[in-house]
């Protein structure tokens, strides 16, 4: 076994903890990695703010998705866009001609380079600033936002490394600003009903879950004009679960995670790496510059989450296969269990359903539709994912304006995100099983409501 760049141990490291033995390697790395956590600070769990009667925006990123969250926010009360940020200056005129097409007076654009998000956020009439840049940006722009007095908002993931991670935590407990992680699929419609069904106990005790993101993009990593181009880069040096968000932000809420729970430990292993070349020779040929190209991702990156109170989350990753959509996105209780994929899904639920038989899905959304979906479906129809991006919009802009805490936090991004490298720090080490982070600092034991079960409209 040879050192691996990013791994969280090197080969004289697993060598020695191997040397006690299981149990011993998971203790160490227990004590290791996650030690940062003692450390005293101020906590930004349950922290409302003062309730703004107007959210004044500056976007930051107004390409495929900024664009699609920009459509949203110029479709609900009460917010402002004052400012529009790209690295790509038509993209900034096409924006600020939206919010002018909206009857809405022209936001200021920022085009002079990657970093002029800065003097965006130097500002001082925004209360939020809302990013949609390539992954590599959206720490950058967080912290300069919640520096300078701003609550940020950032599409997934929130940072790509456990550093970058403990930086927005302390960056947002420093100065007392939010930053929200916009997970959209913990707004689709059969997750936040699975969600309602758990919270009503249907299911029983929870004792697993399966979730991930399974999506060919094997044509968007090979296409060097589109917005998705830089998804390739991270496969050419990173082998681990790059987009953990999606299948486990919904997982997270359903077990209480940071809510009374936390995860404690992953282990994750990769496949052979196969699908980007082979994709690359069938579409441009042996002789071309792109089958002489080499990936690292493994087409199948699995990981296996243990929680504090003894459930086990299984979470898989495969952009490099050709295969349909899928999230994975199963819970399972001592009394039941929903499934997503293949979509429209089923339940089963014992003692109700016929044994061994999936129900149709239809007659359980009638009972246990989320009461956000029942108040918002059809202010949300023709949005962006049909229709989850714009309850995730509306949700952000009813918490500030209520000053309120908003549905999840940074220790919510921070937990998701931290996915990332400590799934290829693992797969890096031998398959070594490592320690979460605990961003919360012990927070997580005290009991706090899980806002988005509070749907009412605002008064």
């Amino acid at each position: 076994m040879t050192d691996r760049p990013g791994s969280l141990f090197n080969r004289r490291d697993i060598m020695r903890l191997g040397a006690v033995g299981a149990g011993g390697l998971v203790a160490q790395a227990l004590a290791g990695r996650a030690a940062r956590a003692s450390a005293p600070s101020a906590s930004m769990i349950e922290v409302g703010g003062e309730p703004l009667e107007t959210v004044r925006i500056g976007f930051v990123g107004v390409g495929l998705q900024g664009t699609s969250h920009l459509e949203n926010f110029l479709k609900i009360d009460g917010v402002e866009v004052r400012a529009v940020c790209d690295v790509v200056e038509s993209r900034a005129a096409r924006a600020q001609q939206m919010v002018v097409d909206a009857g809405r007076p022209r936001p200021e654009a920022y085009v002079r380079g990657p970093r002029d998000f800065e003097r965006l956020c130097a500002r001082d009439d925004l209360d939020l600033v809302f990013n949609s840049t390539p992954w590599e940006w959206h720490v950058p722009v967080c912290v300069a936002a919640m520096e300078a007095g701003t609550h940020a908002a950032t599409e997934v993931p929130a940072a790509t490394s456990v550093e970058d991670c403990w930086r927005l935590v302390e960056t947002s407990e420093k100065t007392s600003r939010h930053c929200v992680m916009m997970e959209n699929c913990n707004y689709d419609r059969f997750e936040m009903m699975t969600l309602n069904m758990a919270r009503q106990g249907v299911l029983g005790e929870l004792v697993h879950a399966e979730c991930g993101y399974r999506h060919d993009l094997r044509a968007v990593k090979h296409d060097l004009e589109g917005e998705g181009a830089w998804r390739r880069a991270h496969s050419m040096t990173s082998n681990g679960d790059l987009y953990p968000t999606h299948g486990l932000g919904p997982v997270a809420q359903c077990l209480d995670i940071n809510r009374g729970n936390r995860f404690v430990r992953l282990v994750s292993m990769g496949s052979k790496t196969r699908g980007l070349h082979l994709y690359a020779l069938d579409r441009f040929g042996a002789a071309s510059p792109q089958a002489t190209e080499r990936f690292v991702l493994s087409d199948v990156v699995t990981t296996l989450i243990e929680t504090d109170s003894g459930e086990t989350v299984v979470v898989t990753h495969d952009t490099s296969s050709p295969r349909p959509y899928s999230r994975d996105f199963m819970i399972q209780g001592t009394r039941g269990l929903t499934h997503k994929y293949p979509e429209p899904g089923g339940v089963y639920v014992e003692g109700v359903s016929e044994p061994h038989e999936w129900d149709a899905v239809d007659g359980w959304l009638t009972r246990y539709e989320h009461p956000l979906w029942r108040r918002l479906e059809e202010a949300s129809r023709g949005a962006g994912h049909g229709g989850m991006d714009f309850i995730e919009d509306v949700r952000l802009i009813e918490a500030l304006r209520a000053g309120r805490a908003p549905d999840s936090d940074v220790y919510d991004a921070a937990t998701l995100s931290a996915v990332i490298e400590l799934s290829s720090s693992s797969i890096a080490g031998g398959s070594v099983p490592l320690a979460f982070p605990d961003f919360t600092r012990g927070r997580w034991r005290e009991p706090r409501a899980l806002h988005v079960m509070d749907a009412a409209a605002p008064a």
